[in-house]
């Protein structure tokens, strides 16, 4: 895995690569020497610098990889296609040019679809799958877009083809810091300027939104896939979920739905949407025990 110099902002003790796989380009970073091998896949709004803090703690235990996810960070975000089984085969191919599988897999938030069909389709590359604060389409998450019950206006708009590229660059800062971050993060001083200087490098790139557009699109034109994928081929690994309190219980639900298995649910008191910003801290120590449970089994 040859090291690349950095784009954007990086913590000690990570080292940055890019690989050729599946028809693009993958920036990803690694961190730690020995144990079992773990594998972060960010949501919206944010790159694998939300794992910033997440990682040195991880990596005490585990070989650590975080990725940007095509059309995100600096992986490539060229004309080509987007959605979740695209990303997903993206998974598959990048835990094969690493070497590490199987891997424990952490998604959030967007990325949760990916990683479902990522683990449903591929079960030989993941040995745990943890969801945190994420749901599936034709499992509730389509109801996010619903704003005359609760639902918010961006899910719809970030789905809509074409239209996030077209009316976001320039706006990235004002939509991050004044609207997206205050909304999702509920621990004061957890996401500073720095931070959102990071985030908005990346979301400032030329066609830096085809990710975010491929994602969310997959919440409308799913076509009840997800449910049929999960009726065939449900997760068969050990699942952990992971939400904020007073958030209801979506994730869990969602995935005692389309889990096989056994399905372990924590809610983590006083703590918003972005958990792995938020508290990293309890997020490591939720996870490493889930992980040690399973690696010890």
């Amino acid at each position: 895995m040859p090291t690349i110099t950095p784009s954007g902002a990086t913590v000690p003790g990570v080292t940055h690569h890019l690989a050729d796989v599946n028809g693009t380009r993958l920036h990803y970073v690694s961190a730690g020497t020995h144990g079992s091998p773990v594998l972060l896949v960010h949501g919206w709004p944010e790159t694998w610098w939300a794992f910033r803090k997440l990682i040195p703690l991880l990596a005490r235990a585990h070989r650590v990889f975080a990725l940007d996810l095509r059309g995100f960070g600096d992986s490539s975000n060229a004309d080509t296609e987007y959605g979740e089984a695209v990303a997903a085969e993206d998974l598959h191919h990048l835990v094969q040019h690493i070497g590490a599988g199987p891997v424990h897999l952490l998604c959030q938030d967007i990325s949760g679809g990916t990683g479902f069909r990522f683990a449903a389709t591929h079960p030989e590359d993941v040995v745990s799958f943890t969801g945190v604060e994420t749901a599936l389409a034709g499992f509730g998450f389509e109801a996010l877009a619903d704003v005359n019950n609760h639902g918010s206006w961006h899910v719809g708009f970030l789905g809509a083809p074409g239209i996030p590229g077209m009316l976001l660059p320039g706006h990235e800062r004002a939509l991050l810091a004044d609207w997206a971050f205050p909304l999702m993060n509920g621990t004061a001083g957890s996401i500073d300027e720095s931070d959102i200087d990071e985030f908005v490098r990346s979301y400032a790139r030329p066609n830096a939104w085809r990710g975010t557009e491929g994602l969310y699109r997959g919440v409308f034109t799913d076509g009840a896939a997800t449910r049929a994928l999960a009726a065939s081929h449900p997760i068969t690994v050990p699942v952990l979920t992971v939400e904020g309190a007073g958030h209801g219980k979506i994730t869990e639900t969602t995935f005692r739905q389309v889990s096989a298995g056994e399905v372990t649910a924590v809610q983590l008191e006083g703590v918003g949407h972005l958990i792995a910003q938020e508290a990293p801290e309890a997020l490591a120590a939720t996870f490493l025990e889930f992980t040690g449970e399973v690696d010890h089994n």
